[in-house]
């Protein structure tokens, strides 16, 4: 029995796709923005802004930023010279081996399941929300499901919405990006409004105090506000549809990652700068801000970007979702009957249909609440994989053709190790308890199923 053979490097750049290829550097470059600007630009800024920071938002951005470049930067080397569909899973085999693969795939499945469950649970109270402002009432039974604080019988904008993105990706990838393009689009238009007119609304005077928890404010918040950062490592499950992966992929992730960044930076510090902080603690603070100034056309604008915002974030999650799952049935380690693409859309549908039916049911009938922090964790504990990964492979496989090169090896991916360490020590111990519930499951899974159908098993 064993546990740790893996996967030759050069057979899994090698590995044949029944993917169609047509993503570009720009296509990806916009997934990654659709996957990381979400709820954490319309919502997380002003709450820690209010709380823990202050205009001093601005430096936990900073920080945050580049605690999440250092993985991004490992991301990009090994995406560029490994590749495949499997994203941190398929780097795990080529690093680790088979169980240290399942156990980050089996992580990689709930950390994208779950979130876009959460988040479609957060998009269909926007959703609402606009729906009320031209008059559409939908009764509240409808709204909660019966396991909710105000229950009902289900959340029926949350089953239509992930529905409707189950379609979408079975339409084809083309489909999907296209349909991401225009969202990621509409949602930097509503963003580079609000921009705009706070610029000629920003009081200096409201920057002072600037730091008014101090530094220890600040740090907390980078805490808080990393996970505005995640989803930038979806964009490495695209490899195999991606044109040209080993230039396409760096670009896509670094890119995304910074663009995303200066937004950030840019939007708290005026955000700030247009109301006194004490008073972003809402629930959409920017159209909190906007109304308060007077503007109420871009006020419903901002509420439809953060519609926008939201939709991207689960269709991208979603994405990677069927790609990590598709890549461990290729393998064997899940039944090789979703190993299937469809002839005519290249998409693996029998993936596409279960995900979308086991997430719409937990986004009609379940409530998230801190089951939402096992993204966290999840996220965390992936991006430790592959920046150790990447450390590994650099001197076992020296000889490697890397398009991308991670700098100041091994330094930027320890950092990025031990950024992760800390900031999983500091998640509540419920969350690392649950974490640890849901490993215990696949390893039972692994142990009674998947090390005897792997593939690399019947190879040897």
């Amino acid at each position: 029995m064993d546990l740790l053979r893996k996967k030759d490097v050069k057979a899994l750049c090698d590995t044949e796709t029944h993917l169609l290829k047509c993503l570009t550097a720009f296509d990806l470059t916009l997934l990654g923005i659709g996957a990381i600007i979400g709820a954490g630009i319309f919502v997380l800024t002003g709450i820690v802004a209010a709380t823990q920071t202050g205009p001093a938002i601005v430096f936990s951005y900073v920080m945050a930023g580049l605690a999440c470049a250092f993985s991004a930067l490992s991301y990009a080397e090994l995406a560029a010279s490994i590749g495949g569909c499997g994203s941190a899973y398929g780097y795990a085999y080529a690093g680790f081996g088979e169980v240290i693969a399942w156990i980050v795939g089996w992580d990689l499945l709930l950390e994208y399941s779950i979130a876009v469950s959460a988040v479609s649970v957060g998009w269909s109270s926007y959703f609402n929300d606009l729906l009320l402002a031209i008059k559409v009432n939908i009764p509240l039974f409808l709204l909660h499901g019966p396991l909710d604080v105000n229950p009902g019988y289900l959340n029926i904008l949350a089953l239509l919405i992930v529905v409707t993105l189950s379609l979408l990706l079975i339409m084809g990838v083309k489909s999907s990006s296209r349909v991401n393009n225009l969202m990621v689009l509409i949602k930097l238009s509503v963003i580079f409004l609000f921009i705009v007119i706070a610029c000629l609304e920003v009081k200096p005077t409201y920057w002072t105090p600037f730091a008014p928890y101090g530094w220890q404010g600040i740090m907390e918040g980078a805490s808080l506000i990393f996970f505005a950062y995640v989803g930038f490592d979806a964009v490495s499950t695209a490899a195999e549809e991606a044109i040209d992966p080993q230039r396409s992929l760096p670009i896509g992730i670094i890119f995304s990652l910074f663009i995303c960044t200066v937004l950030y930076i840019v939007v708290s510090g005026l955000l700030t700068g247009i109301i006194p902080y004490p008073e972003l603690n809402v629930a959409s603070p920017i159209s909190h801000a906007l109304l308060k100034l007077g503007y109420k056309m871009a006020a419903g604008l901002v509420g439809v970007g953060a519609i926008a915002g939201l939709t991207t974030v689960m269709l991208v999650l979603f994405y990677g979702l069927s790609r990590v799952f598709f890549a461990m049935a290729r393998d064997g380690l899940l039944p090789r009957f979703f190993a299937v693409t469809n002839e005519n859309t290249k998409t693996p549908v029998r993936i596409i249909v279960l995900c979308g039916m086991i997430m719409a049911t937990i986004s009609a009938f379940v409530p998230i609440g801190d089951l939402a922090e096992l993204v966290n964790i999840g996220t965390l504990f992936a991006f430790m994989v592959v920046c150790t990964g990447v450390i590994i492979l650099h001197y076992r496989e020296p000889d490697l053709p890397r398009p991308f090169k991670t700098p100041l090896m091994p330094y930027i991916p320890i950092l990025g190790i031990l950024s992760c360490a800390y900031l999983i020590v500091h998640l509540p111990w419920l969350t690392l308890l649950r974490f640890v519930i849901w490993m215990a499951m696949g390893m039972v899974i692994y142990f009674s199923f998947s090390i005897k159908n792997s593939v690399l098993c019947k190879e040897s």
